[in-house]
């Protein structure tokens, strides 16, 4: 094998709280973690040239070790002493900077595609042990199923599979800094958290219904009060048809859960015909 094409899938967070903030900085997090049918591309050929050469459709991206496809591949090269290089293509169409983990599903699947390329007969702990060091959201996306996500996001447990239904995904026209959002978070003035157990109880349940009502996010009272816009998308997702309504992860990307393929058509017509989200979606979870 030579060449390997692989999909790196986006996810939300149907329920993500902030427990407390840690000596070294990082926040204790506990979080319930879906894989959604979006996805980028992503090609990787060997080649005798040694080196990491990173192409990408987004102008705007980086394509050196700033980048964490490149960071995936060197990591795999420099343990394992390969004297061979790799070609990498990455076709982006998860959007950027939006909690959907987009950056951190493509450093997963460069490490399983190097993984596979080379023969190093890695498994899938190995390879999330090996994720962390890129980013947090890694190891989850490795695992690529639901999910419990404890800790910094490293120590996860699977879930049933989340009841089937149609999810509307949008985006609006803003990018958010995960960083910068835990840097405005006082885990000190957090008066209530999220009710992740119910959602964890509910999908075990197949309760699509309990999943969305129970569906909450800490950091929204971060997000929403610099971009109202988010809180706008929900509730004009909820005006039309969702279950219930959330941002994934640090934002700013919205989701809506719906049980009625006609309901959920209906509300992507309104937002994308309506100046609120710049990209907009309508998929199901992944399984």
């Amino acid at each position: 094998m030579d060449q390997i094409q692989l999909k790196a899938m986006a996810k939300i967070n149907l329920g993500l709280d902030v427990i407390g903030k840690r000596e070294d900085g990082y926040h204790e997090l506990r979080m319930v973690m879906q894989m959604i049918n979006l996805y980028d591309k992503i090609s990787i050929t060997v080649s005798r040239e040694p080196g990491i050469r990173l192409t990408t459709n987004l102008p705007f991206l980086p394509v050196n070790e700033n980048n964490i496809v490149c960071k995936a591949a060197k990591l795999i090269i420099d343990e394992f002493h390969l004297d061979k290089g790799v070609d990498i293509i990455l076709e982006k169409h998860i959007p950027v900077a939006a909690g959907m983990a987009g950056g951190s599903s493509d450093g997963a699947c460069v490490l399983y595609g190097m993984n596979k390329l080379f023969g190093l007969g890695l498994s899938k702990k190995e390879l999330m042990t090996r994720g962390v060091r890129l980013g947090a959201d890694v190891p989850y996306c490795i695992l690529r199923t639901t999910a419990l996500s404890e800790g910094i996001g490293e120590i996860l447990t699977t879930l049933p599979p989340m009841p089937k239904c149609h999810i509307l995904v949008a985006k609006p026209g803003i990018s958010v800094s995960t960083k910068a959002v835990f840097g405005k978070l006082n885990v000190n003035d957090i008066r209530h958290h999220p009710d992740i157990d119910g959602i964890v109880s509910a999908i075990r349940e197949n309760n699509l219904y309990q999943i969305a009502k129970k569906m909450e996010n800490t950091l929204e009272s971060v997000t929403i009060r610099d971009y109202p816009v988010i809180d706008t998308i929900k509730q004009t997702m909820a005006a039309n048809g969702a279950l219930g309504a959330l941002m994934s992860g640090s934002g700013p990307t919205v989701f809506g859960l719906y049980d009625d393929e006609k309901k959920a058509k209906d509300a992507y017509c309104v937002l994308k015909q309506g100046n609120l989200a710049k990209q907009v979606f309508l998929t199901r979870p992944v399984n």
